[in-house]
């Protein structure tokens, strides 16, 4: 029942506030609110599908939920101080697939290690990290296709509401610097986690590969941020990079493993 109605309401708050149509336009507080009416039995269903008796789950598509569920929280919260009207359609339909493919696909099998306290603070910090930075890799795709359009007589209606590219980048890199944060913690919370589970700093697979690499793209990018004024494309490319690395750690597999292989 929850999941009927996070969907409807979705995919109807979606095609209102899709460019072009009524609800993109609006500038006060309505839009702000909307949101919240899904979003909070969405959390709901995320509570019971993660976090049931036997475990912990945190399958392909429970984890999609979660990030579609941080994604609407984010830019709901952000929309109090940016005019983001105009990226709320693109967003909630985000939502309203991920919460259908929530309810059509596995949940997953229990993660391991549960038991262990350490653990779960690593799993919930790394999580946030992966979401937030998520995020962040849909909001440049969202910048580079706003750039691209940026000097036409008449952009598209899909981008016609949006707003300025320097209020974009500027919620991009808000949303790097907080996945970087998170990610940091992620990386050192994972070595003692090694250490009580493994008996070892760290255990040298693919996750932890991709993980470090996609740290130091990340790094590199906030780093040339600051010093070299690093913006647009650049910006964009760097972002895109970080974030198909640091999924390669995790989601990529899980997917393969859950979805291709039915494991």
């Amino acid at each position: 029942m929850l999941e009927a109605f996070c969907i409807v309401a979705y995919f109807g708050l979606a095609a209102w506030f899709w460019p072009g149509l009524p609800g993109c336009c609006r500038t006060d507080w309505v839009p702000r609110l909307f949101p919240v009416i899904p979003l909070i039995p969405h959390l709901f269903l995320l509570q019971g599908d993660m976090f049931a008796a036997d475990g912990i789950h945190l399958g392909f598509a429970t984890s999609l939920s979660a990030v579609a569920a941080l994604t609407v929280l984010t830019y709901a919260t952000a929309a109090w101080r940016y005019h983001l009207a105009g990226v709320l359609g693109f967003v909630l339909a985000f939502a309203g697939v991920s919460v259908l493919l929530e309810a059509l696909l596995p949940a997953g099998g229990v993660v391991a290690h549960t038991d262990a306290p350490l653990f779960k603070s690593h799993l919930l910090v790394a999580f946030s990290a992966y979401s937030l930075l998520t995020i962040a890799a849909l909001h440049a795709g969202l910048i580079a296709l706003a750039e691209k359009h940026l000097h036409k007589a008449v952009p598209p209606k899909m981008l016609a509401n949006l707003p300025p590219l320097l209020t974009l980048e500027k919620l991009l890199f808000r949303m790097i610097q907080g996945g970087f944060a998170l990610l940091t913690l992620t990386v050192i919370s994972g070595i003692g986690f090694s250490e009580e589970v493994f008996g070892k700093a760290m255990t040298l697979n693919h996750k932890t590969v991709f993980g470090i690499a996609a740290w130091l793209i990340f790094a590199a990018l906030l780093t040339g941020r600051r010093f070299y004024g690093w913006r647009g494309r650049t910006a964009i490319y760097w972002t895109l990079a970080g974030f198909i690395t640091l999924m390669l750690a995790y989601v990529g597999v899980k997917f393969v493993m859950e979805v291709v292989l039915g494991r």
